[in-house]
């Protein structure tokens, strides 16, 4: 990984032992540990391995899945520098459009009905996963009109895996920064007028300015925050208050009633264990921590 030094302590003499990065053997050894471990790692469920698109098409899908948003996911695995990697990967992406109904009866095969009527076709995402991508391929995912994102792995030792991503980009049917905070704004001023848009406005700003590459998908029930995975989901206002769930362990967070609550194993929308209640501009200040907390974690 560019730049990345990896060391073993030892506490014994208080000496230091580089762990040497290195690449994988074959690309089958990072899509096999991938695919075993992609809710955790990329927070994508995974449906398929070696998908075939057809005798007309010709083709091999590396991995599909299903992030926690609802998107269609491909994943394409190289084990070095592919220059055909992006092409690849949008070549089956255009395939995928195409076959919508094929994909939901997947998806309700592997995940059930439910996650099958809540597939979001507005953003289907690409995310290529080599040993190192060039400054033309960090480059071209801001020439198309999809969601992609580019990740670098390496492997160090024998049982540490370093993912980091490259470029992360949304696709064009997102609309752009000033757009959505408008959106969320007058979303707010329908219940509860200026309090509520200066509130959600805030709180938008905020999480879309934690980092580059932050996008937002919009669902039906909230407005998800991520960048490769989801780090913090916003819910419509209700009558006084906006609630945000967060990729943050509760058990580490002091819980103060009425502005955080432990919500593990509650249903609610979104998702996230940790509920945070934000009625005032000064309770977004307040949060700002944990969310920093839940972009760092994701």
């Amino acid at each position: 990984m560019s730049g990345l030094k990896l060391f073993r302590t030892n506490t014994t003499n208080s000496g230091v032992t580089e762990v040497t990065p290195r690449l994988a053997y074959v690309e089958g050894d990072v899509q096999g540990f991938v695919q075993a471990n992609m809710e955790t790692l990329l927070g994508v469920r995974f449906l398929a391995s070696e998908y075939g698109t057809g005798p007309v098409h010709g083709g091999r899908i590396d991995s599909l899945g299903l992030d926690e948003n609802g998107s269609p996911v491909i994943v394409e695995y190289k084990r070095g520098v592919d220059a055909d990697v992006i092409n690849q990967g949008l070549f089956y992406l255009s395939w995928l459009m195409d076959h919508r109904s094929e994909f939901e009866h997947l998806v309700r095969d592997r995940l059930g009905v439910t996650a099958a009527s809540q597939v979001l076709w507005s953003g289907p995402r690409l995310i290529c996963i080599a040993g190192d991508f060039t400054r033309y391929d960090a480059h071209a995912v801001h020439e198309h009109r999809r969601s992609i994102d580019l990740v670098r792995y390496r492997l160090f030792g024998s049982d540490l895996l370093g993912l980091e991503t490259v470029a992360s980009v949304s696709g064009g049917m997102q609309a752009s920064r000033r757009a959505q905070r408008g959106a969320v704004a007058r979303a707010a001023a329908d219940v509860q007028g200026a309090a509520m848009r200066e509130l959600a406005g805030a709180v938008d700003e905020v999480l879309l300015g934690l980092g580059d590459g932050v996008n937002r998908v919009e669902r039906k029930t909230y407005r998800a925050y991520q960048r490769l995975r989801s780090f913090a989901c916003l819910c419509p206002p209700q009558r006084s208050k906006l609630l945000v769930y967060l990729k943050v362990d509760p058990k580490d967070v002091d819980l103060v009633p009425g502005f955080t609550r432990d919500v593990s194993g509650l249903g609610h929308h979104g998702t996230g264990d940790l509920e945070v209640q934000l009625r005032t501009l000064r309770d977004v200040e307040r949060a700002q921590d944990l969310f920093r907390a839940s972009y760092a974690a994701a």
